[in-house]
């Protein structure tokens, strides 16, 4: 185990304009933010290193509150990042895991009495821990899997996670091994065109990259896609209906997973749609073709009923629900069966997650070679290509997913958000993650997967530069409560 102090964070910002609007949940995103944070901290022989992370701002996910315009919610996933800096700060000397679970209590107190809800609390840490572990990897030579495989973070059993008492840890982490390649669930979001028909020609944006469902399953040649799915039965039916229509015919032995987005109030109205679904003919290889359901119900009321007469049809996933460390039990208890690992919550929780997985698989009867009871799904919020998704696939890839929902090849324009230099140092460093396709950079799929071998680099899987002088500063963080701009929009 190694300590470190953190020194300095300088926190930045620059925009992100989508190719193809894209629509989860309650809101529809045709622009964006991203956060980009450069942490320096001194380790105890006296050396300092730097080391980066970068998130998207997302507005409408992390709270989805309408009292507050989307600019408040950005300003409240700055204050989750300002708070986590100075109780990372002030905690001293620590190990990198040591500065998550010793801050984490605080993080999230203060969090609430800042208004923030848990997942915008766990934002500031979750960008944090990244910057810091590259850090480290970086000083002393040593890539993100093996930096987890040796402990060289402190990741520890703690009163935070009771659950995984007795839980050989580190052994569990010695374990790990990070996949060489990780297959591409590919999003299919609500507003998506499914068939050419649904593509006017005035629509279209015509820069050589596929736009319907139809031009994606033949350009990525995808076996997994994400369906999003509204909350209105009839309407998710007949979107179903027709994307099964595709994928039945081309896209061979194909794998799906359907994503709630919090779109219905309880699950006697998923548990509807699904029985709809064995019910309609059309969608009989699409229904067999299902993994799980992931967070199909409002998080203010996922966590309060037993759903397990649904999950022994149909195994379902959190995802919003998935706030705080001890979410993931709490949903156990009443019938779930899976949890999310998404970067923008957290790299420790994904990795004390997974460990609850294993110990509970374990005690289950299962073995290494079967998926078992338990199971951890890899989600995106819209990984940016660059430092972002590179340092989400370095993590799920090390947890043994086989597969990852990627969004930002299909709904932003490559790199093109980054200036020139940056690409191009990118793809000189991650010629096996990255091409140059229709201009920017982007990322470089085939046969529906990423290769990742060049992420086995010094730090945390990020041999490259970002460009930070074309870069912003971030807007400094309201200090207090935010006030809803939309009081009257309450429930």
């Amino acid at each position: 185990m190694t300590k470190l102090r953190l020194e300095a964070v300088e926190c930045f910002e620059r925009d992100v304009r989508l190719r193809l609007p894209f629509r989860f949940g309650v809101i529809t995103v045709t622009r964006s933010t991203q956060a980009v944070i450069r942490a320096t901290v001194l380790l105890e022989d006296g050396r300092a290193s730097v080391g980066v992370a970068a998130e998207m701002l997302g507005a409408k996910w992390f709270d989805k509150s309408p009292t507050f315009s989307d600019a408040q919610n950005l300003d409240q996933l700055r204050q989750a990042l300002s708070l986590a800096i100075e109780l990372y700060r002030a905690r001293g000397w620590s190990t990198p895991f040591g500065l998550y679970a010793g801050t984490y209590t605080e993080q999230q107190a203060r969090g609430a009495d800042l208004g923030l809800v848990p997942l915008v609390a766990s934002y500031g840490p979750a960008l944090l821990d990244r910057a810091i572990l590259d850090a480290l990897g970086r000083a002393d030579g040593l890539c993100f899997a093996h930096m987890i495989a040796r402990n060289v973070a402190g990741i520890g059993v703690t009163e935070l996670t009771p659950d995984l008492a007795g839980f050989d840890l580190p052994r569990f982490l010695a374990d790990l091994h990070a996949r060489p390649a990780i297959a591409v669930r590919h999003t299919v979001g609500l507003l998506d065109p499914i068939a050419a028909a649904d593509r006017k020609p005035g629509e279209r944006v015509n820069d050589g990259l596929p736009e319907t469902l139809e031009e994606v399953v033949a350009h990525y040649r995808a076996r997994y896609y994400k369906l999003k799915v509204g909350g209105d039965i009839a309407a998710d039916l007949d979107r179903l209906v027709r994307i099964a229509a595709v994928l039945d015919r081309a896209a061979g032995d194909y794998r799906t997973t359907l994503d709630g987005n919090e779109q219905y109030d309880d699950v006697e109205g998923i548990a509807e749609l699904w029985r709809r679904m064995c019910e309609t003919p059309a969608l009989s290889r699409l229904v067999a073709s299902t993994l799980f359901i992931e967070q199909p119900i409002k998080r203010a009321c996922a966590l309060r009923k037993p759903v397990g007469a649904l999950s022994r049809l149909k195994p379902l996933v959190i995802d919003e629900s998935d706030g705080e460390l001890s979410s993931f039990p709490a949903a156990l208890a009443l019938g779930y069966s899976g949890v999310s690992s998404k970067s923008c919550k957290g790299l420790y929780k994904s990795i004390l997650n997974a460990a609850r997985i294993a110990k509970l698989n374990a005690a289950a009867g299962r073995d290494k070679s079967s998926s078992g009871n338990y199971f951890m799904s890899a989600e995106d919020l819209t990984s940016l290509p660059g430092v972002s998704v590179q340092q989400d696939l370095a993590l799920v890839s090390l947890l043994g997913l086989a597969h990852v929902e990627r969004n930002g090849h299909h709904f932003v324009d490559g790199m093109s958000f980054a200036p020139e230099r940056e690409q191009a140092d990118f793809l000189r460093a991650h010629p096996d993650l990255y091409e140059r396709a229709f201009s920017p950079a982007r990322l470089r799929i085939r046969d529906g997967a990423l290769a990742l071998g060049s992420l086995a680099c010094p730090g945390f899987a990020v041999a490259a530069h970002m460009d930070f002088a074309a870069m912003r500063p971030m807007p400094r963080a309201p200090l207090g409560r935010i006030a809803p701009l939309f009081p009257e929009r309450a429930a």
